[in-house]
């Protein structure tokens, strides 16, 4: 309840910002300018997301002649989730990793890499298919999209004001405030695009934090999913991060459910996802939760 309400509470914010920004470079019409333009590439995430993240990493679709047990595993828990089954992809990459993409979860798709089905045993590749079945569930791929395009388009409005600062100056001086206004597009144009990284970033870690609670109740088995962090998390920090940066685009860092850019301490302060040991701390709460309330059932009974 608490990750839903921050991330409105976040996204509320992030629309905000956008909103001051137009005012500030427009007045009123500015605003709602910058208002339909964030319509305009939400929609076109929304619709085109799922298919460009496919692409970009080469995902084939497989059958279920071809991975049986992933085809069973992920019915069982999209049916555990009350959501359609999601198709199964997998991403040729040398990284072990993860991530869900689909608009809705009618046209939900979960990805894996081979290395991550070398890695882990069946019950934690069953914990982590359950975090991105989560993702698909919480529609957290929606989001992540819009909070990614707001925040896009905030940048982008920063850069145009750099030129409108540049050659155009501002709107013409309203009761004598016109200095005010250039001074607040002047501190939009350096401090809009960091907060805006920082809101988003902020909207990413609440839908992890969600994605593995949920996740780990729909598969019983939160302690296999942090087990399966732990041991991603360790291998990740031994690949060479030249191979991650030829694999993995940043812009899409957020979709995978360990963060594959590591070593990079501005990468790291602005992660997406949250410190690993927290995900594993809570996730081992859970599961003392979840044993307590079967325990309590068994004597009951």
């Amino acid at each position: 309840m608490w990750n839903s309400l921050k991330t409105a509470i976040l996204l509320g914010f992030l629309t905000g910002l956008l909103l001051l920004f137009g005012k500030l470079l427009g007045g009123n019409a500015g605003m709602v300018v910058a208002l339909f333009m964030a319509a305009l590439m939400n929609f076109g995430s929304w619709f085109f997301s799922d298919k460009i993240v496919l692409s970009m990493y080469g995902v084939r679709l497989l059958d279920q002649e071809e991975a049986p047990w992933l085809h069973e595993t992920v019915e069982k828990l999209a049916k555990n989730a009350g959501i359609p089954k999601p198709k199964v992809g997998i991403a040729p990459m040398d990284v072990p990793n993860a991530f869900a993409t689909g608009r809705n979860p009618e046209h939900g798709v979960v990805v894996v890499t081979p290395k991550i089905v070398e890695l882990l045993d069946r019950d934690e590749l069953e914990g982590v298919l359950a975090h991105e079945i989560s993702h698909i569930k919480n529609r957290d791929t929606l989001i992540q999209a819009v909070a990614a395009t707001i925040a896009g388009a905030i940048t982008m409005l920063a850069n145009m004001a750099q030129w409108f600062l540049m050659f155009g100056g501002t709107r013409e001086e309203e009761e004598g405030n016109g200095w005010l206004e250039t001074i607040g597009l002047i501190f939009m144009v350096i401090l809009a695009p960091i907060a805006a990284a920082i809101i988003q970033m902020a909207i990413s870690r609440a839908r992890e934090y969600k994605a593995d609670e949920t996740g780990g109740i729909i598969s019983g088995k939160p302690e296999a999913l942090a087990s399966a962090l732990k041991k991603l998390e360790d291998y990740s920090r031994r690949i060479p991060a030249e191979l991650v940066k030829q694999e993995v685009n940043p812009a899409t860092s957020h979709l995978f459910i360990v963060n594959p850019l590591k070593g990079d301490f501005i990468a790291e302060l602005f992660s997406t996802h949250p410190p690993t040991e927290k995900r594993i701390a809570r996730l081992l709460e859970l599961a003392r939760k979840l044993f307590g309330r079967i325990r309590e059932t068994f004597w009951r009974y």
